[in-house]
């Protein structure tokens, strides 16, 4: 049996397939050790599962934190404040007080070495066995935890850096040599990745050790940013990979359903405790390898998604200026919302569960009792300094949580040139159904596809995950150079291949597929397209899709080489067996614009596949509530999904 576990900000999910039925369970997030979430979920299950592919958000709040281990960054003699100085690109041009991101590497820890490879990848000057000494004489007295090595060029060299990585092996640290996490050039980028992944590693080895001490029995592997898994030992080693595992669980997740329905152009709405994730997706899943951590560049291959601080957790308040607010601060899973019963933090949730959106006796299938009154004492602090009353507040939040959320959504599709009418809304997370009739009716979008397990829609997008490994070389040719080309496709995809067998995966099991990272000569940024007979036509029309002309004048050059090996995924062959009820039909009342009103609440175990209604109506499911507003109309479809219409 194969089970998939995503760890959220809020719970932990886990989805698995038994005869064929998917089904899944939710625990509790464990911030403090996350572990003992994954534990206690895997736990419940009655039968011995062999395989576990694990989404984990431990890199990412290590790093956002800043409790990632003690480092030291090696570069090139006078490279040393490259971490520190990065790229004279304001994002806020007219803010004279810009505050830099925090740094995750002390400046006494950052030591150039005299070495130097030219822009070809020759040695002008050899690394010296007296500068390495003089290193590690630095570290003994100042020990670290890992080391990220960056030498200038090193991408199209790497014996520097190598041979500095043998000398160092003594220490049993781990060492992330740039010219292995991201052999491409822009050395600022090279760097940031390899200290970010340096700073990351001894972090998630500890815990994955700790998985795999508890987890003897099971072949674990770790749900990478994209996409994809890879084995423990590789997410050990490339722990920046697993920045974005739980949402590319989801988009994966979203694009198989997508495909079940015949959806070819959909956008994804993740909605969880903490923040909200947005994905669109035109016919292929987007990648870029342009992702920014917390300030800092993160050059490897990730899904593209968006992600806001909007979630069921995030906390409302009123700022100096008199402005109600939502997130990013979140109340997470511990002391989570003030309707938990630890806090007194007025959140996204408190307010839907004061406006009677979220019932208080079926959360979690009735076995979590949400504490209404906590709610109401929690709003109350808002309410006073609005001057409004306790359901107004309420429906304010939830009115401002819904306009940062639609700002995600604009990011990924007016900014870039799409048109949301022209795409399905694809929700889940346990928080998005409570919200998603009003985001589609703000963004003009005529259907929405909302999935039976989709408070657990992560996990089950790791589920049916494939093994993936992105390779990249920076190569630098000229487009029409076809022959010279062909040959370096040849040994790249060679040296692909092989180190998958290293990895102990049969690489018969493999498909690959390639990918040119094109530019005119002279440009300061590429595209990265699809390899193919007439991949120079295929660049110049998306160039002129994306940036509106072709620039013929110009010469194409092509900057770097991707080779992409795709293994297989579980066979996407599952149904969702129709569950006992566990919510009686009763009505309720609910508060919207137009004051308090009647709505019934519908089990959406009770519901039969063909059927339809209309709204208002509370569907409520064991992890998930979905508010269908009066002005919308709902089918259930295969596998109990509900596809909702706007009228």
């Amino acid at each position: 049996m194969q089970v998939a576990i995503d760890t959220g900000g809020t719970f932990t999910d886990l989805v698995y397939l038994e005869s064929g039925f998917l089904k899944s369970k939710k625990v509790f997030s464990t911030p403090k050790d996350p572990s003992e979430a994954v534990l206690k979920a895997f736990s419940q299950l009655s039968d011995k599962a062999k395989i576990l592919i694990h989404g984990s958000t431990v890199g990412t709040n290590a790093f956002l934190e800043r409790k990632g281990a003690k480092i030291a960054f090696i570069t090139t003699s006078g490279f040393e404040d490259i971490l520190f100085i990065g790229r004279q690109a304001r994002p806020k041009l007219y803010d004279f007080f810009v505050e830099k991101p925090r740094p995750f590497v002390l400046e006494k820890n950052c030591f150039g070495l005299n070495e130097r490879i030219d822009a070809r990848g020759k040695v002008i000057k050899p690394l010296e066995p007296h500068e390495i000494e003089k290193v590690l004489k630095k570290l003994k007295k100042n020990p670290v935890e890992s080391i990220a090595v960056c030498f200038i060029n090193s991408y199209l060299n790497p014996s520097h850096e190598k041979k500095l990585k043998k000398e160092l092996s003594f220490l049993e640290i781990p060492v992330s040599l740039s010219s292995e996490i991201l052999p491409e050039f822009r050395e600022f980028e090279r760097a940031s990745t390899t200290a970010i992944n340096a700073y990351l590693s001894p972090v998630m080895s500890k815990y994955l050790g700790k998985l795999r001490d508890k987890l003897s029995e099971v072949n674990l592997y770790i749900q990478q940013s994209n996409g994809g898994w890879m084995t423990v030992e590789e997410a050990g080693r490339f722990a920046s990979h697993t920045i974005l595992s739980g949402p590319a669980g989801g988009v994966n997740g979203a694009y198989i359903l997508a495909k079940n329905f015949g959806k070819s152009k959909i956008i994804t709405f993740d909605m969880g405790g903490t923040s909200t994730d947005v994905c669109l997706i035109d016919e292929r899943i987007p990648f870029t390898k342009e992702y920014n951590l917390d300030g800092f560049p993160l050059s490897i291959p990730v899904i593209d998604i968006h992600t806001v601080g909007a979630g069921g957790g995030s906390i409302a308040y009123v700022d100096e200026g008199g402005a109600l607010k939502v997130g990013p601060e979140s109340a997470g899973a511990d002391p989570g919302p003030a309707c938990y019963g630890k806090s007194l933090f007025p959140t996204v949730t408190d307010a839907n569960l004061v406006l009677g959106r979220l019932l208080p006796d079926v959360f979690l299938g009735g076995k979590f009792k949400l504490q209404k009154e906590r709610s109401l004492k929690a709003l109350s602090s808002i309410a006073k300094k609005l001057n409004l009353s306790l359901e107004e507040t309420a429906l304010g939040i939830v009115r401002v949580a819904n306009i940062v959320m639609s700002r995600a959504f604009r990011r990924v599709s007016l900014e870039r040139g799409y048109d949301p009418q022209d795409f399905t809304l694809i929700c889940f997370g346990g928080a998005g159904g409570l919200h998603v009739c009003s985001l589609s009716r703000e963004l003009k979008i005529k259907e929405i596809i909302i999935p039976k397990l989709a408070g657990s829609f992560s996990a089950f997008g790791l589920l049916f995950s494939p093994p993936l490994k992105d390779f990249s070389q920076t190569v630098w040719i000229k487009a029409k150079e076809k022959e010279k080309l062909a040959e370096h496709i040849k040994k790249f995809k060679k040296s692909a291949f092989s180190y998958v067998k290293k990895l102990g995966l049969e690489p018969d099991n493999f498909t690959c597929e390639i990918f040119l990272d094109m530019r005119y000569k002279g440009q300061g940024f590429e595209l990265t397209i699809p390899y193919s007979e007439d991949y120079i036509d295929v660049f110049e029309k998306e160039h002129e899709k994306q940036f509106g002309y072709i620039a013929h004048q110009f010469p194409v050059e092509i900057v770097t080489l991707r080779v992409r090996l795709k293994g297989s995924p579980v066979e996407n062959n599952w149904k969702i067996e129709k569950s006992k009820n566990f919510c009686p039909l009763f009505q309720t009342r609910v508060f919207t614009e137009k004051g308090w009103i009647e709505v019934p609440v519908i089990d959406w175990n009770s519901l039969n596949i063909g059927e339809t209604l209309k709204g208002p109506a509370l569907i409520v499911e064991e992890f998930t509530t979905v508010w269908v507003e009066e002005d919308f109309q709902v089918k259930v479809d295969e596998n109990y999904t509900l596809r909702l219409f706007k009228l």
